[in-house]
């Protein structure tokens, strides 16, 4: 090629400069006589899989290899011909796609000088198989898209610049209850969704203008119409889609279902706002702090036991509420607390005290309850001022205490006044008459049986019932004292456990003389005539709450036919009636062959006495 061909060309190419840059469908290219390429757009260079500059100064042969055989010489013939040759088909191998034979669609035109003579090639080339391609996978992804927008519960539309709607996801039509059709086409505005409230509507269309005019995004909070005329509250978004050149070419309407998050938050205002009136008006004093230490907010009542205000107490630490002798402590339970945080009560095991802003000390009890806000582990402190709490139990002891000393000092005395009677019952009986001083005698082991008990009363310091097993063998050695002697042949053994089975004081002296008459009866009936024998009382539990207590002799027995209750004797007259004052159940036993008589008391215990 000459040098004024070259400057012919290069003058020609540098006319189609402007096309080649424009983004049109189709690849462009142009060609020495020697078929190399002086210029190329991107596409066709995209599609012959090179860059640009790769592909300048190279020929057509060094750029296709594959398809040079049928491009060079169709090409040639242009150039030898001057006549060019549109529309033809080519299928050919290309680097882009390795393997594979693309559809191209083609045109050569003549590029000729001022003379008329051809120095060059135009060349406009698409390939088809690649544009099917792009076709196919646009379409695809277009569905993909739309599947994807239909299964989702969330409004889109596609509007014009003018908003107009033109495409609608699945969602919004059914829960609206119509069809893609009654709704395509219209205004945005005038769609069924929007129908029910004009200015909502004037909104809308408003907002569509500010979007395309200014390129506004413009989001509300909006109630819409749906099926059955009843209403959605929607997070509604409207905003422009703007092409490369930010022309703005369509409008994106969206919106989401808020009804949920509405309720959601309607639940939790009301929650906060039953839960601080709980803590505004409780009596009890209420912080919420911080892991620093640090008072974060204070109900009035706590505000008022300290003497500061609610907004004072602020920023405080809780250190600067107790007194600085219990400071350095505190300290290290607050630590603690925060390593393990769990709900707790304080001053289970100590004396905690509160220090007013007057500088004054005042019990209290505190509750912890842990929370957490966020990473910050919080806690809910409740402080009660047991300053009255305090007084009144300290009341209540003192009164206790003056009880206690009351009722030990009466049953001391009556003790001692029972002693007394049965000191003077023992001298009248030194000169009475043998009969006389028999019954005299029996009346004194009564008395003595009334005084140990208040004697035992007194002695444990427990006024409400009685432990009945050492009664029962302290009664027996009273017994032993006072109608067995040394000589006596009489042996009395007393079975009876030292603790567990407690009888209230209403019961407990029936329950002693009922015992004190039934072993005298059997010292003095059961062996005559001096006879050896024994006498055993035995007092056990079933462990279901009835205590048997067993009295019996192996001596002479009854006489047959006799009765509780009957006979000439004052003891033996007393049986029933004082098994009635226990609540009890006196039994008479069958002797089943056995020598002596047997008696047992079934009553109830309650342990709780």
């Amino acid at each position: 090629m000459s040098s004024s061909e070259r400057a012919d060309l290069t003058l020609a190419a540098a006319g189609l400069q402007a096309l080649m840059g424009c983004d049109l469908p189709m690849g462009l290219a142009v060609l020495d006589r020697h078929l190399r390429y002086v210029q190329i757009n991107e596409l066709l260079a995209r599609a012959n899989g090179l860059g640009v500059a790769e592909h300048l100064g190279r020929s057509v042969r060094e750029v296709l290899p594959k398809a040079a055989d049928q491009l060079v010489p169709l090409l040639q013939a242009v150039l030898d011909s001057g006549q060019g040759r549109a529309n033809f088909r080519v299928a050919a191998e290309v680097p882009s796609v390795p393997g594979e034979v693309s559809d191209w669609q083609a045109s050569y035109m003549p590029i000729k000088d001022a003379e008329g003579r051809v120095i060059g090639v135009l060349v406009q080339a698409v390939n088809h198989s690649l544009e099917g391609q792009a076709r196919l996978i646009r379409e695809e992804g277009e569905q993909r898209l739309r599947r994807v927008l239909d299964s989702l519960f969330v409004f889109v539309g596609v509007l014009s610049p003018e908003g107009v709607l033109q495409e609608a996801n699945r969602a919004p039509l059914e829960a609206g209850g119509v069809s893609l059709e009654e709704v395509r086409g219209k205004p945005f505005w005038d769609t069924y969704w929007w129908s029910h409230d004009p200015d909502l509507q004037d909104w809308l269309r408003q907002s569509a203008q500010r979007a395309v005019a200014l390129g506004e995004t413009l989001r509300r909070d909006v109630e819409v119409r749906m099926a059955g005329d009843s209403r959605m509250a929607v997070d509604f978004m409207l905003a422009p889609l703007h092409d490369a050149e930010g022309r703005t070419t369509h409008l994106i309407a969206s919106g989401i279902d808020i009804n949920t998050r509405r309720a959601s938050e309607r639940a939790l205002r009301d929650s906060e706002d039953r839960y601080r009136r709980v803590f505004e008006g409780s009596t009890m004093g209420k912080c919420l702090v911080g892991s620093d230490g640090a008072i974060l907010v204070a109900n009035p009542s706590m505000a008022m036991m300290f003497g500061y205000s609610a907004e004072e107490m602020v920023g405080m630490t809780v250190h600067e509420l107790v007194p600085q002798r219990q400071r350095s402590g505190h300290v290290g339970l607050v630590r603690q607390f925060l390593r393990q945080p769990q709900r707790r009560l304080m001053a289970q095991r100590q004396e905690l005290f509160a220090l007013r802003r007057d500088g004054s000390e005042f019990p209290v009890e505190i509750a912890l309850n842990p929370l957490r806000e966020g990473n910050d582990q919080q806690v809910l402190a409740t402080i009660s001022d047991v300053t009255d709490r305090r007084a009144a139990q300290m009341e209540i002891e003192r009164a206790l205490r003056e009880k206690t000393v009351l009722l030990n000092e009466v049953h001391h005395r009556v003790k001692n006044n029972l002693q007394i009677i049965s000191s003077l019952l023992n001298l009248q009986a030194r000169n009475a008459e043998p009969g006389v001083k028999v019954a005299l005698q029996d009346s004194q082991s009564r008395v003595r049986a009334m005084a140990l008990m208040h004697q035992l009363l007194y002695e444990r310091a427990d006024f409400s019932a009685l432990e009945l097993g050492p009664y029962i063998r302290r009664l027996g050695g009273l017994l032993r004292d006072t109608y067995l002697g040394a000589g006596s042949t009489v042996r009395l053994q007393i079975v009876a456990p030292d603790a567990g089975l407690r009888i209230d004081l209403q019961r407990a002296i029936p329950c002693g003389l009922l015992v004190n008459e039934l072993v005298t009866n059997s010292i003095k009936h059961a062996f005559p005539g001096g006879v050896a024998g024994q006498i055993v009382v035995e007092l056990t539990d079933d462990g279901s709450g009835q205590v048997q207590l067993d009295v019996g002799d192996d001596g002479a027995g009854l006489s047959e036919g006799v009765e509780p209750g009957q006979g000439g004797g004052l003891g033996f007259q007393l049986l029933p009636v004082l098994a009635e004052q226990c609540r009890a159940k006196l039994e008479l036993l069958d002797s089943g062959g056995r020598r002596g008589t047997h008696w047992r008391l079934l009553l109830q215990i309650n342990r709780a006495c």
